[in-house]
């Protein structure tokens, strides 16, 4: 009887202890889990961005298209045709700045033989003294002097004084003529043939480039403009090397046209005079 009594005064004890016993359970922290390999997560939001990297460094990069770049890249093809291209430039601009103070110094020398020469007391020797030395007016006066000397020393003047002395002025406005002529041919050329070697340029750059897609296979935008818009440098260049060597030898044969309309008045006044002896000037209006 005893014993049943021990045995319910352990189970009520039991039953009062059981529920602190679950609620320390409960509220205990959990275990902390196993050391693994540290990982790095990236959010999507802060990744780093290639855009980010190029306007950072936009101000470092170089243009991979251009003049330079054509350069670089180029064979010796491109090279020897871009190099073309810039003597043609060259050449028109500093035959174009020579012929036009030639023409400068040719209008200033007409100016000064109709001021001094047709004013000159003692006729034609008297008139070229007062002139430039290298005055292409000069050079005429004298010739016709000298071709006046020439036939009154004739033994036999089978040529009458008119024709000789009409040849004698003709020869020399021949020599001014070229002279001022000089360099005009070079221009001609330029302009006629400097677009057609850019184009040269053009197409060979694109073959190459061409070529050059198919072997890496690869045809995407980027590929593609950027050789074929270096290949069309070498036209706009011929274009820009053409159009100041058709405007510049268009305007200085004209100058030359005007140039050489008063050496031949200044040739017909010469040759009045020396028919007329020498010693009075006559000048064509």
């Amino acid at each position: 009887m005893r014993t049943l009594r021990k045995i319910f005064l352990a189970l009520a004890l039991l039953s009062q202890v059981s529920p602190l016993f679950a609620q320390a359970a409960k509220d205990a922290t959990p275990p902390a889990p196993a050391a693994g390999p540290a990982t790095t997560v990236v959010v999507p939001s802060q990744a780093p961005s290639p855009r980010d990297n190029t306007v950072a460094s936009g101000d470092a990069l170089e243009n991979p298209y251009g003049i330079e770049a054509l350069w670089r890249q180029g064979d010796f093809v491109a090279r020897g045709t871009l190099i073309i291209l810039i003597i043609m430039s060259i050449g028109t601009w500093y035959i174009g700045i020579v012929k036009y103070i030639e023409q400068q110094r040719l209008f200033k020398d007409w100016r000064e033989a109709d001021e001094k020469f047709w004013g000159a007391k003692g006729g034609v020797n008297a008139g070229a003294a007062l002139l430039r030395e290298d005055s292409a007016f000069r050079f005429m006066a004298e010739e016709g002097a000298i071709a006046l000397k020439d036939h009154s020393a004739m033994p036999k003047q089978q040529i009458d004084l008119n024709t000789w002395v009409s040849m004698s002025l003709d020869r020399a406005v021949d020599v001014i003529n070229n002279r001022l002529q000089t360099g005009l041919a070079f221009l001609a050329t330029v302009g006629s043939t400097a677009p057609f070697v850019g184009l040269f340029g053009t197409v060979w750059g694109i073959y190459h480039a061409l070529t050059a897609i198919g072997i890496a296979g690869q045809a995407s935008i980027d590929k593609v403009a950027g050789p074929v818009g270096e290949a069309l440098i070498m036209t706009a260049l011929g274009l820009a090397v053409a159009v100041p060597a058709v405007l510049g030898y268009n305007w200085l044969v004209r100058r030359n046209r005007v140039g050489m309309e008063e050496v031949r008045r200044f040739g017909s006044g010469l040759q009045m005079t020396l028919l007329g002896g020498g010693h009075t000037v006559h000048k064509v209006v």
